[in-house]
């Protein structure tokens, strides 16, 4: 799998109306002082993060969570503490206050020790980070949560192609449902994505809303060696920018 190209953002940070921002952070590198980090959360945060059972994923919980309220803050040029989030019936997030970035759309995706970020105005957009880690029984999965399109489709691949086509498959079904902000309530299986390696990712098909293919875009990410990714975004013709986050 190639490399994104990841640069370091322009200073001062615009997001134009037709654009798309990516941002890729690592969560280990941040880790050294989480009380920095968790001071940047309110009260319901630190609640959630402190269920989780291993301090590892306890840490990058709050390292994701926090960045993401960093990025926000560098945007729409507040203090991240002073974000206040509404959700949807199914758990999407959105900016409830202030009431200037409530036009900024944003989706957060972490797996291993990587997150990703995606940001845009007046557009609904999801994006899927997914660590991949071998083994895994992915002719199973495929069967009981891919369409019949894509299980042929995985199935006709070489066998040492299979595996990743199956996390690019994930990765890009993940990020349409993220995007649609309808959670699981919108069947995995109702929807064709592209997962061949080295072939364009593209949203061919859906039972579920016949036009898909004019009223949204899927691309490809590269977030690193081990990982695959993928964005998308509403609409058509918005440009892509991948930013490396340094916090």
């Amino acid at each position: 799998m190639q490399d994104q190209g990841w640069h370091l953002p322009p200073r001062p940070l615009l997001l134009r109306e037709n654009e798309v921002h990516v941002w890729r952070a690592s969560l280990d590198e941040a880790t050294d002082d989480v009380a920095q980090w968790q001071a940047l959360l309110r009260d319901d945060e630190v609640e959630r993060a402190g269920r989780f059972y291993f301090a590892k994923d306890r840490r990058h919980w709050i390292v994701a969570r926090a960045t993401l309220r960093a990025l926000l803050g560098r945007y729409l040029e507040i203090e991240p503490q002073e974000l206040r989030f509404a959700h949807n019936e199914y758990g999407k997030p959105s900016i409830e206050s202030p009431t200037m970035g409530q036009h900024l759309q944003f989706n957060l995706s972490h797996s291993g020790e990587l997150a990703l970020y995606a940001f845009a105005y007046n557009r609904a957009v999801g994006v899927d980070v997914e660590q991949m880690r071998a083994p895994v029984a992915y002719a199973e999965l495929a069967m009981h949560f891919f369409s019949a399109h894509e299980c042929h489709a995985l199935l006709a691949l070489p066998e040492e192609q299979r595996e990743e086509a199956f996390f690019l498959c994930w990765s890009r079904k993940e990020a349409y449902i993220k995007a649609r902000g309808k959670g699981l309530s919108l069947p995995l299986n109702q929807f064709d994505v592209s997962l061949a390696p080295g072939e364009p990712a593209r949203l061919l098909d859906s039972r579920e809303e016949p036009q898909v293919t004019e009223r949204w875009s899927l691309a490809a990410l590269f977030p690193g060696t081990g990982y695959a990714g993928a964005l998308v975004a509403e609409g058509s013709g918005w440009q892509l920018h991948c930013w490396q986050w340094q916090g």
